[in-house]
């Protein structure tokens, strides 16, 4: 990863990245290390294959939580304290042109999630409305062709 990179979270994003990485930790990383063990037991190394399996496991394990550690480290927890300007960690209810009503969390670009309604800061939306406030009218310049949307709440 890049060592300027800044890695934006809310602080549900921090914990949930906090408990994986405790999780790998102290669950997954002694379940590999036992399955190691029981493979280096059946003998021959150089033509077993469970032992090759675990040790491929051990190595996505090992690296997954290099990633963890590295993002928790250079990471910022965005603060959403101010209700009345959108930033990450709002929530936001904006009207497109056609009339129709979105609500939306502004997140980091690791937490988004759109089926769960959750839009990157990163995104043409997210982009457009960071800053804004409520009743203010935001064009929003997408892949698609630009379109406005107005924010009619922010939480």
């Amino acid at each position: 990863m890049n060592k300027k990179e800044n890695i934006m979270l809310t602080a549900d994003g921090y914990l949930a990245l906090e408990q994986e990485l405790n999780a790998l930790k102290t669950e997954k990383r002694p379940e590999v290390i036992k399955a190691l063990k029981e493979a280096r037991a059946l003998g021959d190394l150089s033509e077993n294959s469970d032992y090759d399996a675990a040790r491929n496991e051990q190595a996505q394990l090992e690296s997954r939580i290099k990633e963890l550690e590295y993002k928790l480290e250079h990471c910022t927890i965005a603060d959403a304290g101010n209700k009345d300007v959108v930033n990450v960690g709002s929530k936001v209810t904006i009207t497109y042109d056609d009339g129709e009503m979105e609500e939306y969390k502004i997140v980091g670009s690791l937490e988004a999630d759109p089926f769960e309604n959750k839009i990157s800061n990163e995104s043409p939306i997210g982009k457009a409305i960071i800053g804004h406030k409520k009743d203010e009218i935001c064009e929003v310049s997408s892949p698609n062709g630009n379109f406005s949307v107005t924010i009619t709440n922010i939480e």
